[in-house]
């Protein structure tokens, strides 16, 4: 893994800036491939993911665990957004900023627009964005309400919303609760974790579009979450009291 992550950092430092958008795209989806692999984890893929020649289109799913980005980036890579303490992490921080991952602090309710802005000005130029509507992560047994303000941006460039649905599992189909990152784990505890499974089963069901157009935020939250919830044949939590605004 840590020879992985150097040649991460040699191709984000000397081959991006020469690559074209989907050459990098390309790469980027070659390397999470390959972290899939050095950590056990198999791709279950299930629907219609998007595919390179798709443009102005929000991926929204839910959330699980720090790999989720790199399991949605094997597939398909987008750019994320990403609690801001993510910067910090050693070599994984750095990759995420240098792949142009944005970074949100959910403890300044003013870096919500700050960050909305940045997302509509991608999404308007033809850009893909991903978002985890949930605001953070659960341990995959339920969906936490969606917050309707990060879709703002998908209302504004009139995108497509795509939502899907991550669920990690054992060979036996039973949930898989090792990935998720949650409570107070550290990322080197959530590491040690997924290595200690043989395997880790990653179920990704891409579902179809929905049209932002027309629509408001509210209406994109409680469609991408009710398609996700039944998807996950999950309930929503906080007493299902469903998106927030």
């Amino acid at each position: 893994m840590a020879a992985h992550l150097v040649y991460g950092v040699m191709l984000a430092a000397l081959l991006f800036p020469c690559l074209s958008g989907k050459a990098r795209v390309r790469l980027e989806r070659h390397w999470n491939n390959g972290l899939m692999g050095i950590l056990n984890i198999k791709i279950l893929l299930s629907g219609e993911a998007p595919d390179l020649s798709v443009q102005n289109m929000m991926l929204v799913a839910n959330h699980v665990s720090w790999l989720d980005i790199y399991l949605l980036n094997a597939v398909r890579p987008v750019r994320f957004v990403s609690k801001v303490e993510v910067r910090s992490w050693p070599v994984i921080g750095w990759l995420a900023h240098k792949t142009g991952t944005l970074f949100i602090d959910r403890t300044k309710r003013h870096d919500t627009a700050r960050v909305n802005n940045e997302m509509a000005a991608i999404l308007n130029n033809g850009g893909c964005i991903g978002v985890f509507p949930e605001g953070t992560t659960s341990n995959g047994s339920l969906l936490k309400p969606f917050h309707a303000s990060l879709l703002q941006p998908a209302v504004h460039s009139q995108s497509r919303v795509w939502p899907a649905a991550i669920r990690y599992s054992h060979a036996d189909g039973s949930l898989n609760m090792a990935p998720a990152f949650i409570d107070e784990l550290t990322f080197a505890a959530s590491l040690a974790m997924i290595l200690s499974q043989t395997v880790i089963y990653a179920e990704l069901e891409f579902l179809p579009p929905i049209e932002a157009q027309g629509k408001a935020r509210r209406e994109l939250a409680r469609d991408a979450e009710h398609a996700i919830a039944s998807a996950l044949n999950l309930s929503v939590g906080n007493n299902g009291a469903g998106m927030i605004a």
